[in-house]
């Protein structure tokens, strides 16, 4: 009996054609899926880095379609088709530019074109500063602290521009009539000030970048010309000085320096005469005021009076006659710009209240309440308080030999 035996089929070498497709499948659509999701962003940061720019990549809505995933499992030709639902901002490739400076104002600029800085248009130059203009006026009575309050502005600034020295302590003494600029930015804060201190020069003040104010003088440039007037008294000097061209300062220096000499009040004559030289400033060919007396004569009762300006090394100036003598005398001939004289020197006169003779040793000058009173010679003040009928009284002593008696004061300086 023959012994039982199974009998099978040889093996087949060929692979399942089944399992060969889903595996063929299923790597593509995942090779699909990386080429379509990670590789452009890698690619495209590649691309920026090569190019030493720094590239944008900005990803789109993704195009609603019917497509099924099998769709995509196709082969990929290009790295275009894998990213043609992204868009890359073009890059433009040129060899690294140079390390740009720390700062760089709106004009400047570096030598690649491609950094090139644009100027601000001129409403971006507007917003950038925005500085408001105010002129005032100071009144009397005003003072920095006033100005301020009236005009809203912050104490902090009035109070940091009174406390600066040198020519700005002029802050702290406003007259009236004088003018300040300020410009002002949006809160209201100084940033600038102007105002003229004389007729020649102007204080600046601008706040720094730090926060604190700096000063500056400017001086005019002036051109300085000589002038000169003459004239023969008849009734006044004053009228007759006018009537020659001299401004009320330059008769009052007239007068300052023939103080010494002439008594203005009692030794003028009609027929004495004036010659005057002095100077006139200009700015920008316009005249702005009268300078200083160069040089001047003056003929009381037939006797000429010369005078000249001499400075010494150390700009103090002061008025001498031909043959080198000050014009500057011990005691002046009048000590106060009076209007009249009400009683002269006299040992005969009638006395106004006691009806007898009684001498005056003296003379009353009739002059406005507050006219000041000068000295009539350097001295010593030895004597200050009520004396009698002369009311409220001064004594000056001078040289240890001569006094001076002032009286009928209405207060002491």
């Amino acid at each position: 009996m023959k012994p039982n035996a199974i009998v099978t089929e040889q093996a087949s070498t060929k692979p399942d054609w089944l399992w060969l497709k889903l595996a063929t499948g299923a790597a593509a659509f995942t090779l699909a899926i990386y080429i379509a999701g990670d590789r452009p962003k890698a690619d495209a940061a590649n691309n920026a880095s090569q190019s030493g720019l720094a590239a944008e990549i900005t990803p789109l809505n993704p195009v609603k379609s019917n497509r099924s995933l099998l769709d995509d499992i196709t082969p990929i030709s290009n790295a275009e088709a894998a990213i043609s639902e992204f868009s890359v901002l073009p890059v433009t490739r040129t060899t690294t530019p140079p390390a740009l400076p720390a700062t760089l104002s709106a004009t400047d600029t570096v030598s690649n074109p491609e950094f090139t800085l644009a100027a601000p248009t001129q409403t971006e130059a507007a917003a950038l500063v925005r500085l408001e203009s105010r002129e005032i006026t100071v009144k009397n009575g005003d003072s920095l602290s006033i100005l301020f309050d009236r005009n809203q502005l912050q104490a902090a600034d009035w109070m940091a521009l009174a406390a600066l020295k040198g020519d700005a302590k002029r802050l702290r003494r406003l007259r009236p009539g004088d003018k300040l600029t300020l410009r002002l930015d949006d809160h209201s804060r100084v940033a600038a000030l102007d105002m003229r201190i004389d007729d020649l020069r102007t204080l600046e003040i601008r706040r720094g970048s730090d926060g604190r104010f700096d000063q500056t003088v400017i001086t005019d440039n002036i051109e300085i010309r000589q002038a000169s007037a003459s004239g023969t008294i008849e009734n006044s000097l004053f009228l007759s000085a006018k009537k020659a061209g001299l401004s009320d300062n330059v008769t009052m220096e007239l007068t300052d320096i023939y103080a010494w000499d002439v008594d203005f009040a009692l030794d003028i004559r009609s027929g004495d005469r004036f010659e005057v030289v002095y100077e006139e400033i200009y700015r920008d060919g316009k005249k702005i005021k009268d300078g200083n007396i160069l040089a001047a004569e003056f003929t009381n009762q037939g006797k000429a009076l010369r005078a000249v300006r001499y400075s010494d090394e150390n700009n103090r100036a002061a008025y001498y006659s031909p043959d080198g003598k000050p014009m500057k005398k011990a005691f002046l001939r009048s000590p106060v710009d009076f209007t009249r004289i009400s009683s002269r020197f006299s040992l005969g006169r009638k006395h106004p209240i006691l009806n007898r003779i009684r001498a005056h040793k003296g003379v009353d000058y009739a002059a406005p309440r507050g006219t000041p009173i000068k000295a009539a010679g350097s001295g010593k003040i030895i004597f200050a308080g009520r004396k009698g009928g002369y009311g409220r009284v001064l004594i000056i002593q001078h040289a240890g030999k001569y006094k001076t008696l002032y009286a009928h004061l209405n207060g002491y300086g």
